[in-house]
């Protein structure tokens, strides 16, 4: 088909993979960031500027959720891009002896000693919390991951939860994305874990290995208790083009389309840093 209708007016909702939770006393990792001109975007953020597309060829990428250590600070998830618009990796969450770090979302600081979370990036996400200031006995879980919607929780001995995610209807039903990890327990102290935030952010334990953040929202993933933190999920990109419009992806790209309206909705599940989408 022609691209006389070229150039299209483009919605797109962008969220980065999640960061991987702290390993040890861990705290839950913040959320990839999320960026979007169809909604609310994350961090308080207003939706964004309009975005038209002409003919041509423009990057997409869908970062990966950062691993979870086994000791330490998680890795931090991956930015994910489409066209000029990049979001932010999530930031892995801390470990005892540290912080959570900056992300997207940032990840929630390590629980028994007290540490800080990471900050977010503005109109992103939210920072992590800070864990309760223990002792080396370990009376005190890991901060939450922060969200898209809020900062992850502080204080109390417990393992705090992640924060929620952001509501989008891109698709044309309302999915909620980009949930911070939970916390750590303790298990020496049968502290509880936190729960992670609504949006795919993983779960912590009392004891044992964290839980991962959902794959394709961009959560979190959980603090370990003692032992590894969970790895963040990864992002997606989605947008949309009018129905006379093609788009082209190269070999590897992952993606699903539905009609919804007068437009095509695509849903890239993943896409490495050389992929592209072709549109006419």
């Amino acid at each position: 088909m022609s691209n006389i209708f070229s150039p299209f007016t483009c919605k797109y909702l962008v969220i980065a993979g999640g960061g991987g939770g702290g390993g040890y006393f861990g705290g839950g990792a913040g959320a990839g960031g999320y960026r979007t001109n169809a909604g609310t975007s994350g961090g308080g953020g207003a939706s964004e500027s309009a975005l038209t597309v002409a003919a041509g060829v423009y990057t997409v990428t869908v970062g990966a959720g950062g691993a979870g250590a086994a000791t330490g600070v998680g890795s931090s998830g991956n930015d994910s891009v489409f066209s000029t618009v990049t979001s932010a990796g999530g930031g892995g969450g801390g470990s005892d002896g540290s912080n959570g770090a900056t992300g997207g979302s940032g990840g929630g600081g390590g629980g028994r000693l007290g540490r800080t979370g990471g900050s977010g990036t503005a109109n992103q996400g939210f920072a992590g919390g800070s864990s309760l200031p223990g002792n080396s006995s370990g009376t005190a879980g890991g901060g939450g991951g922060g969200g898209a919607s809020a900062a992850g929780a502080t204080g109390t001995t417990s393992g705090q939860v992640g924060a929620d995610g952001v509501a989008s209807s891109i698709t044309g039903s309302s999915v909620t994305r980009a949930g911070g990890g939970g916390g750590s327990g303790v298990t020496a102290t049968i502290i509880s874990g936190g729960a992670g935030g609504a949006g795919g952010g993983g779960t912590a334990p009392s004891s044992g290995v964290g839980g991962a953040g959902t794959v394709n929202t961009g959560g979190g993933g959980a603090g370990g208790a003692e032992l590894a933190g969970g790895a963040g999920g990864s992002g997606v990109v989605i947008f949309t083009l009018p129905v006379q419009a093609i788009a082209t992806f190269s070999g590897g790209v992952t993606q699903t389309s539905a009609v919804v309206g007068a437009n095509r909705v695509y849903t890239v599940t993943a896409a490495g840093p050389t992929d592209t989408v072709t549109i006419g």
